[in-house]
């Protein structure tokens, strides 16, 4: 007897609903978001061969869905929704409806098969979010600070001024809740010394990779790179061979790596030698700090693999 097909599941996650697509059957259904279509989700799911189930990142939509089918035992994985915007653009599907997303997921599932990922625990699930709401209080702090300095009303300054010291306050109490969740988990300690013991990288670089990168020191430093963006991408097309470029990845990852290289380059001699042998050899300044950040990604994943602090040389 012929063994049934695998299938892949694409889900298209919304405030209210949930539009699940099948592959190759091309089977289509819709249910709540609710506890009550979860259930109904996982009944209907389980009857079939399921290979992979791909949801996108939805802003926090997607982690109640992801959890039931993580406790379900499914094979889950949850990708980044530019990934499936390109993917979709490259097969010209370029209408956009709920259906039609859930069928791109579907087919992204079948076509590239990610790898179905474990979620992650609770206490790392809190962490990232405190960081990111960290980040995005620091943005807010930005924009006000640049509002205020064209502020040419006494009054509105004034409302300014409140707005900023507010988020100031916020923001300190936020420092001091990721540092408490920091203190209270001897996991967290443990890799939070280790990451900080590398000339060039703080508290927020430390964290930051700690919630975003939880992948830190158990994957290979290409991948690693592709996932903080920071892996060069050939743009060639025939006898043309164009400049080599960073795109993707984790854009919040990215940005406190290259100040901490920026730092590196300063205070490390490892790293300052490095540099300097790059721009003496020609190479752009800003080429040059990507590559910093690429050797300081693979000896933080060393650092986190082998559970040894920096050692200099």
């Amino acid at each position: 007897m012929d063994e049934p097909l695998a299938v892949f599941v694409g889900i298209d996650v919304s405030k209210d609903r949930l539009d699940v697509h099948l592959r190759p059957s091309g089977e289509t259904f819709c249910v709540s978001r609710k506890a009550t279509g979860l259930d109904e989700l996982i009944v209907r799911l389980a009857t079939f061969p399921v290979a992979l189930v791909v949801l996108e990142a939805t802003g926090g939509f997607e982690a109640t869905v992801a959890a039931a089918l993580a406790g379900a035992g499914m094979p889950l994985c949850v990708v980044n929704p530019r990934q499936i915007r390109d993917f979709a653009r490259a097969m010209g599907r370029l209408a956009k409806t709920d259906a039609l997303d859930a069928e791109a997921i579907a087919l992204f599932a079948e076509r590239i098969r990610p790898e179905a990922k474990p979620l992650p625990a609770p206490e790392i699930g809190r962490f990232a979010e405190l960081v990111a709401r960290r980040r995005q209080i620091v943005e807010m702090l930005g924009m006000e600070a640049n509002r205020r300095r064209r502020a040419a009303d006494n009054h509105l300054a004034k409302k300014l001024d409140r707005h900023i010291a507010f988020l100031e306050k916020e923001l300190a109490e936020l420092d001091r809740d990721i540092g408490d969740g920091i203190k209270s988990s001897p996991v967290w300690r443990e890799k939070e010394a280790l990451l900080k013991s590398v000339p060039g990288i703080g508290d927020v670089t430390a964290r930051t990779l700690l919630a975003e990168m939880p992948e830190l020191g158990t994957i290979g430093r290409q991948q690693l790179a592709a996932l903080a963006g920071v892996a060069p991408v050939n743009r060639d097309s025939g006898l043309m061979r164009g400049r080599r470029t960073i795109a993707g990845g984790r854009a919040a990852v990215r940005n406190v790596l290259y100040m901490a290289a920026l730092v590196a380059i300063r205070h490390n001699p490892i790293f300052k030698a490095f540099y300097d042998r790059l721009t003496g050899r020609g190479r752009p300044k800003k080429v040059a700090i990507v590559a910093v950040i690429r050797k300081l990604l693979t000896v933080l994943n060393a650092i986190l693999r082998d559970q040894k602090p920096w050692q200099n040389a």
